[in-house]
């Protein structure tokens, strides 16, 4: 893998976690929101890891520059389809015809775990770059 490469993940996983974060922050923001539905972020792995793509890069793959580039990608939000909790409220604005309104969806304590799971990947992230940025400046120091 190359310096570009390590900084190319390194950058995606930044962006990716960041709106993991943002996600999980919207979601708890909103716990006490009557019709609010708790999003959750898709991602998906840049890297091929099928069983065929795994044997070639423990075999020839691997020496011939084939290797597949790591990643993660941010696929959109969808909405988490568990319903939220049906209270009574006949004069809320947001009552239905029967006079029920539909709580949040969301846990927080759900929220809170995830929002701590992407900061740690965030941080993660950004050791790849420090630690690339340390590798390229040796590497300019070695050429001096």
């Amino acid at each position: 893998m190359g310096l570009i490469n390590a900084f190319n993940i390194g950058t995606q996983g930044l962006l990716v976690h960041s709106k993991r974060v943002e996600t999980a922050a919207k979601n708890i923001a909103n716990v006490d929101t009557p019709n609010y539905t708790r999003k959750i972020p898709l991602l998906s792995s840049n890297q091929d890891q099928s069983f065929a793509t795994v044997l070639s890069s423990m075999g020839m793959g691997a020496l011939n520059g084939s290797s597949q580039m790591g990643g993660v990608n941010f696929d959109g939000i969808i909405e988490d389809p568990t319903p939220g909790a049906k209270i009574y409220k006949p004069g809320h604005p947001d009552a239905d015809e029967n006079g029920y309104i539909r709580t949040s969806n969301t846990n927080v304590m759900v929220d809170i775990t995830d929002a701590h799971l992407a900061q740690r990947a965030y941080e993660a992230s950004l050791s790849v770059m420090t630690i690339s940025k340390a590798m390229a400046v040796s590497a300019l120091e070695i050429g001096r």
